[in-house]
This record gives C-alpha cells, structure tokens and sequence, in this order.
C-alpha cells in the first residue's frame, strides 16, 4: 500500500531530519511531505535539501502560517493528484513515534481510518504536565459527548485514512483548524459510516520547539463542536 505521511511544519528545524531519517528507515512503500509555512528558522530550506537527497521526501511551501488544517488539506490534495493509497497525519515534532507506523498500515487493510489513540487501554501521554493532559483529555471528552460518538480520542492527530475518505469527505468544505479540525474530520466520517479504529499510542512531549497549541484554538473547538453537532444531516450520505 504507497502511502503518504503529510507532515506540516512550522519553525521544525531542529527535529525534521532526524524524523525523516526515521520514518525513511520504516517502510519502504512511505512517501513523506513536509508542508511548510514560510518557517522564519529555515525549516523550509533544510526541507528542500533532504528532498534533493531521496526521491521519497517531498516539499510544499506556502507563503505564510495559515493553520494545522489548512496545511494537512493542502498536502492530502497535492497526495490525491497521485497515486497514493493511504494518507497519513503526523506531528513534526517527534511526539509522534515511527515504531507505530507498522501497526498503523496493517489496520488500515481492514478499516477506513485509523487513530492512535491516547486514551485507550495502553495509550498515554509522556512528559507533559497534569494541566496538558487534563486539556487534551478534556477536549476529547467534550466531543465525545456532544457529538454522541464512540471515539475516545476526538482530537488525536496521529491518523491514517484510506484514499477513499479524503475523496468523499470534501476537503474544500473544511475550514476547521488545531483540535477541531481533527474533532471535525472524524464525525464527518461517522456521518458518512466510515469505520474508524483506534490504536493505542503513547504520546511524547516535544524535546525541541514550541508548542503551537493557543487558547484561540481551545475555544474554536468548544464552539464548532456544537455546530457540527446541529449540522450533521449535512454530512451523511444522501
């Protein structure tokens, strides 16, 4: 199965290389693209020279920081132009472990999409303060039960799709970012009766960098959560 880890970046130089050289050393059938918002530390240009070493590794420059939901529809439309199977979400900054791409790319055969999920038998979260934790796993709580859904990790960002989802959900109507974009993407696919499964994954706190996590992002979820909620006839299959 060719599949396509889009991986956006902004201000990532200090971890791109050493997660690229990882996920090349995973499966030799995994296409990464780094999709990267004109990042001030060079994370761009640092990109374009691994692309020029490996046919494997891509690059998708935008002008400016517009959003994590933007970037991901931006590269899931430059994967579906080709012939890509699977689509892959993944953190650039190392929170995300390569060992669970294997399992990720198993399930996948059997299901349309696939989550790692910090909140499931033999999930967690590694490093991070009691206050993060408590707000990721509040967030996802929230929308479980607002939306009525079964997944325990709503706003996980460690996902495989098959090729399939992503063409019938409409990229083009999704203007989601951070938290709601996952929160959004997964209820549009149970709308649609798509079979999601999850995976348990341990998470790990960036080494390097800073979080991109903002109370702006927070507070979009708390508030579009509910209108997903009260537009749902709008995403199911006619």
């Amino acid at each position: 199965m060719k599949t396509l880890i889009v991986m956006p970046t902004y201000n990532e130089r200090d971890n791109i290389e050493r997660l690229v050289g990882r996920l090349m050393n995973v499966d030799s059938g995994i296409d990464v693209l780094i999709v990267d918002d004109n990042s001030p530390d060079g994370t761009g240009d640092l990109a374009e020279r691994l692309a020029q070493k490996n046919p494997r590794i891509h690059v998708l420059r935008r002008p400016g920081k517009q959003g994590l939901g933007p970037a991901y529809i931006a590269g899931f439309q430059w994967g579906l132009s080709r012939d890509y199977d699977a689509f892959m979400e993944m953190d650039a900054d190392l929170s995300h472990r390569p060992r669970y791409i294997p399992r990720f790319l198993q399930e996948i055969k059997d299901a349309d999409i696939v989550v790692g999920s910090r909140w499931i038998k033999g999930g967690g979260i590694a490093n991070w303060p009691l206050s993060r934790v408590f707000l990721s796993r509040m967030a996802s709580l929230y929308a479980k039960l607002i939306l009525g859904v079964s997944i325990a990790d709503m706003t996980a960002g460690y996902i495989c799709y098959r090729r399939k989802v992503l063409e019938e959900l409409g990229l083009d109507r999704i203007h989601s970012d951070g938290y709601c974009f996952q929160i959004e993407m997964k209820y549009r696919a149970l709308c649609r009766g798509f079979k999601i499964v999850e995976i348990p994954i341990i998470f790990t706190d960036r080494k390097a960098g800073n979080s991109k996590i903002s109370r702006h992002i927070v507070l979009e979820a708390l508030i579009i959560t509910w209108i997903l909620r009260f537009r749902k006839k709008l995403f199911e299959r006619p």
